[in-house]
């Protein structure tokens, strides 16, 4: 099954590579009401991705601040429960004259992804989407 998956991914790099770059692209700071808009479109990307992957009851769950994306996949009937927790918000981008490039315009640079969230916890949040898939 490992070997599987990870062939898998590596045979769809180029595109979860694309994908990535897509939501590392949205501006998901929740600390701040200047990116609500951001923060909404993050979690529509969030809840498109699942359905994709062919997770069920994908749902966008409002709450007083940031909505919840929530899914489930009951496909193997007497296996263990999993829960995978990831979330779509990013810190603030400040000091903005730290970065080598706009923090939510994703760059590959020698051959690494530069943009805010990439690796908190945009990236990693990704992965389990793209296990499933």
């Amino acid at each position: 099954m490992a070997a599987s998956v990870a062939g898998y991914l590596h045979t769809h790099r180029e595109r979860i590579v694309a994908e990535l770059i897509e939501f590392a692209g949205i501006p998901s700071v929740s600390t701040d009401s200047a990116y609500a808009d951001g923060m909404a479109a993050a979690a529509q990307w969030v809840a498109g991705q699942l359905a994709r992957a062919g997770i069920q009851q994908v749902q966008i769950l409002p709450t007083a601040r940031h909505p919840v994306v929530y899914g489930e996949w009951l496909g193997a009937p007497g296996a263990p429960t999993l829960l995978v927790y990831g979330h779509y918000d990013v810190q603030p981008p400040d000091p903005l004259d730290a970065w080598q490039s706009p923090p939510f315009a994703p760059q590959i640079r020698d051959g690494r992804l530069y943009a805010r969230g990439v690796s908190d916890d945009k990236g990693p949040m990704l992965i389990p989407i793209k296990v499933a898939e």
